[in-house]
């Protein structure tokens, strides 16, 4: 079972008739799903998402793959196929778009639909190729065949990639409803063809393979939703995902059971839905829907309103009704319904949420007590159902954290692949595919970067380490007058601290100490700015440290004069 080395090194050139797969994102996290395919010197890109941030990356909106890889061969890029529409599978496309604007992208109906919709905002017309199930299509060296797989959203999409190095099947994200609402099924018969075919290297969805058994159908939440409908006494909030049709359209159907109107709240939602109702895949029954200005004249047991929020993100509708910074104004006789799953390291921002709307009186309905939501992601059950049906020559678990591919991985070992020919790799580790054989050959860079507002990558590891120590020790300002020829002190040191948690009746023990250094250094003959403030930052660090057990960021300011 190979696996990634913390030391290894750029890798070879491509052998002659090998394939080369390199994820930029989507292995070790959940999210930021990339990856680069290489045959012939021709490039074919599988998606191309976001991850979004957690509390230790202050300020961050969004996070990219590592576009460096590739940056110097975009004309060598074929296309880039989109598995479905999820925002860890396509949000990073208009970046990728900002540096070859002319790249194809090839995905089904509404998954392009919902892409077209996002790259208006940012200004940007696609090269567009919508393909179904059961298309054959080729990208250069690239022969790729589309199968249905269910999901969370429709229209998902699995794609086998055929090359002469052999033939690849990623999944993208799936599992194995056998009665999903829109009749969908994953096309296990095409994969079974494909496996009789050969499969040289499967890439499966790892989300869930901790998991046992096989997920619930999504059949089995409709009585549910309609219960909490029944026994909700003024108005019912629902935050799920903007892109989670199925949901929407349960909801939809419960508010029309129930005698309830429905509106959208949230920029993205609005958005999506719109899109998913112009196509199709959302059915609206005349005259349910009102507008957010008409909440006022409607009596609260007769309003449904579908929000965003759902992972306690902090600008979110929801978030902003707990912490009551909306105009919609949580109140005892609400009900709130969380309908999705917890993405891992929301869960402190979602029980904030919780917590918050809890506080107001409302009633919480959630995935933890009542089944309101199920994974839209293979159990283990299922994984296994498709090793044996495929029977790959070598096997990659793909999607996922660590411990989730460790687990696929053995899963795939029960299933009686060779030790030899599975492959653990994380972000940036390059992955040949010679002879059959599938092979760590070394790794490229494919860090994090950022999206801070209107700045891409600007934001390092080290600011966000400034913007940690910030945030929970706070800082201390020093600004001092100094002589330029001779380092001596001609004005203060002025302190000021915000957050530090000290009172400035206490600075006068550290003035005394700042004075007595700068006095020893300008004797010293030291007049150098850099020096002086390193002197200044250890000697007030210390006295800080000494006092009150804290490390805020000390901040010298040194005015020559």
């Amino acid at each position: 079972m190979s696996h990634p080395h913390p030391e290894l090194s750029p890798p070879p050139a491509l052998a002659e008739g090998g394939l080369r797969i390199v994820a930029l994102g989507g292995l070790g996290e959940i999210g930021r799903n990339m990856t680069v395919f290489e045959f012939g010197g021709r490039l074919l890109v599988v998606d191309c998402g976001v991850l979004f941030p957690e509390t230790e990356q202050p300020g961050i909106d969004l996070i990219l793959p590592d576009f460096e890889y590739i940056r110097d061969r975009l004309d060598d890029i074929e296309a880039v196929i989109l598995t479905h529409g999820h925002e860890d599978h396509i949000g990073a496309v208009p970046y990728l778009l900002r540096e070859r604007r002319d790249i194809p992208l090839v995905g089904s109906r509404l998954t392009l639909a919902l892409l077209e919709a996002k790259l208006t905002e940012h200004r940007i017309r696609p090269v567009t190729e919508v393909v179904a199930e059961g298309e054959r299509r080729s990208f250069g060296p690239f022969d790729c065949e589309f199968l249905s797989v269910n999901h969370s959203i429709p229209d998902a999409l699995a794609v086998a990639i055929r090359t002469p190095a052999g033939l690849v099947l990623a999944t993208g994200d799936f599992k194995m409803d056998q009665l999903p609402l829109d009749g969908r099924l994953t096309d296990l018969g095409g994969f079974a063809r494909l496996g009789t075919e050969g499969i040289d290297l499967l890439m499966s969805d790892s989300t869930n393979a901790e998991v046992p058994g096989f997920v619930t159908s999504e059949r089995n939440i409709g009585p549910v939703i309609d219960e909490v409908f029944r026994t909700a006494q003024e108005r019912l909030i629902v935050a799920c995902f903007a892109s989670h049709i199925h949901r929407v359209q349960q909801v939809l159907d419960a508010a029309v059971a129930n005698g309830r109107k429905v509106c959208f709240v949230g920029r993205s939602m609005v958005r999506n839905m719109g899109v998913a109702r112009e196509l199709g895949y959302l059915t609206v029954p005349e005259g349910i829907m009102v507008e957010q200005k008409e909440l006022d004249d409607i009596p609260g047991d007769r309003l449904v309103l579908v929000c965003t929020g759902s992972q306690g993100e902090p600008m979110s509708a929801l978030s902003r009704m707990a912490n009551r910074d909306h105009q919609i104004r949580i109140t005892d006789r609400d009900t709130v319904m969380l309908a999705s799953s917890l993405i891992p390291g929301n869960e402190n921002a979602v029980n904030r949420v919780i917590n918050g709307l809890t506080r107001w009186g409302a009633r919480i309905v959630h995935k933890g007590n009542a089944l309101v939501h199920v994974s839209g992601h293979a159990s283990a059950g299922e994984l296994l159902y498709v090793l044996n049906m495929t029977r790959p020559g070598n096997f990659m678990p793909i999607h996922g954290e660590w411990r989730h591919l460790r687990a696929h991985a053995k899963l795939a070992a029960l299933t009686g692949v060779p030790d030899d020919n599975i492959v653990i790799a994380e972000d940036g580790v390059v992955v040949d595919l010679v002879d059959g054989q599938a092979r760590i050959v070394g790794a490229v860079p494919a860090g994090y970067v950022y999206v801070d507002g209107l700045s891409v990558g600007e934001v390092t590891e080290t600011s966000l380490k400034d913007r940690r120590i910030l945030g929970e020790e706070g800082f201390v300002s020093i600004v001092v007058g100094i002589d330029s020829s001779s380092g001596k002190v001609v004005a203060g040191p002025e302190i000021h601290a915000r957050g530090a948690g000290i009172v400035n009746e206490d600075f006068e023990d550290v003035i005394e100490r700042l004075e007595a250094a700068l006095q020893d250094a300008a004797g010293d003959g030291v007049n150098d700015v850099h020096q002086l403030s390193q002197i200044i930052r250890r000697t007030a660090g210390k006295w800080v440290s000494d006092n009150y057990r804290r490390r805020p960021m000390i901040i010298p300011v040194l005015v020559e004069v």
